[in-house]
């Protein structure tokens, strides 16, 4: 079974820059697609990028973070990164990485299967 654990963020000015990763542990990690989420105080955890399973491989956006956030992965590292530029106050939230199996990039919450325990990321205006 692969663990995910996330590392980065911390305290950014609007407009800024910081990089997400989010390092795999144990299993295989190239059967996993990886999906990066976020959850703002009060609000419902959000999709934030996913990529497919090879590095280079497909990718999504959500369109809140399309342009800004660019979402890699190095297989051999068994590392998901997930640069963001641009920041804004909004962007604020607790990021997760999440993992699933099978076909298909994961957009919502109920199709991951592994999930880190989340790094804040906190966009000062």
């Amino acid at each position: 079974q692969v663990t995910l654990v996330e590392s980065g963020g911390g305290l950014v000015q609007a407009g800024g820059s910081t990089r997400l990763s989010c390092a795999a542990s144990g299993g295989t990690f190239r059967d996993y697609a990886v999906t990066w989420f976020r959850q703002a105080p009060g609000k419902e955890r959000e999709f934030v990028a996913a990529i497919w399973r090879w590095n280079y491989g497909s990718t999504d956006y959500a369109d809140a973070v399309k342009g800004r956030f660019t979402i890699s992965r190095d297989n051999a590292r068994k590392t998901v990164s997930l640069q963001m530029n641009s920041l804004k106050p909004e962007d604020t939230a607790v990021y997760y990485c999440a993992g699933r199996t099978g076909s298909g990039l994961a957009r919502s919450v109920g199709e991951c299967k592994i999930w880190g325990q989340g790094t804040q990321v906190a966009v000062s205006s």
